[in-house]
């Protein structure tokens, strides 16, 4: 199993951290995306997207990071981490979604900017950042996990990118349930830890 993947990537680092979470024994290439490696012919072959993470598993290539969880948690036969029933996958899939849209365009983007650069307003992106931290601050309030009783791909689809909002300049410091619920999902056996840079208020 190869996972193509960008070190500063939070997608890229949601499908790192499911892997080790499951114990899946994998082999990580990193792409060189200030070359341009994702737009070479070879890599648009795994994905004409030419985006990371990119996950190829004996002839099976899946691209896409929330799609690489699914993938994941199926290949190793985890339903505690990806429910079967009704209502625990349309849970699931409600989060998915959730870190494809608020997270993508909140404190993913804000990071965006300070981490790479990207052309975001930084006061509506930051602002998207806290509405979204909001919710998820009332939803955590009276749980420990996002979906159920314990840790799902959810969890660890919203992960990476609230883990290091601040470096977006996203401000984490008043919203203690979320600072918990992360410490938790830091905890858990197999854990990696999304690498971290100097920017924003983390500089």
């Amino acid at each position: 199993m190869k996972l193509y993947h960008h070190p500063l990537s939070g997608h890229s680092h949601r499908a790192c951290l499911m892997a080790s979470l499951l114990g899946l024994p994998h082999e990580l290439v990193e792409v060189d995306l200030k070359s341009g490696a994702h737009k070479q012919p070879n890599f648009l072959k795994l994905n004409p997207f030419g985006q990371v993470p990119v996950l190829e598993d004996d002839g099976v290539v899946v691209a896409d990071s929330n799609a690489i969880l699914v993938y994941l948690a199926k290949k190793a036969a985890r339903p505690d981490w990806l429910p079967e029933d009704a209502a625990g996958a349309a849970a699931i899939q409600r989060w998915l979604s959730v870190a494809a849209g608020e997270v993508a365009y909140g404190p993913a983007a804000a990071r965006l900017i300070t981490v790479f650069g990207a052309k975001f307003n930084p006061e509506e992106v930051i602002g998207r950042a806290h509405t979204l931290l909001g919710r998820l601050e009332s939803h955590l309030a009276n749980r420990n996990w996002l979906v159920g009783n314990g840790p799902t791909i959810a969890d660890v689809a919203i992960y990476s990118y609230v883990a290091r909002a601040p470096e977006g300049n996203v401000d984490l410091s008043t919203y203690p349930s979320i600072d918990t619920y992360l410490r938790r999902i830091e905890a858990l056996p197999g854990f990696v830890p999304f690498v971290q840079t100097s920017v924003g208020l983390a500089a």
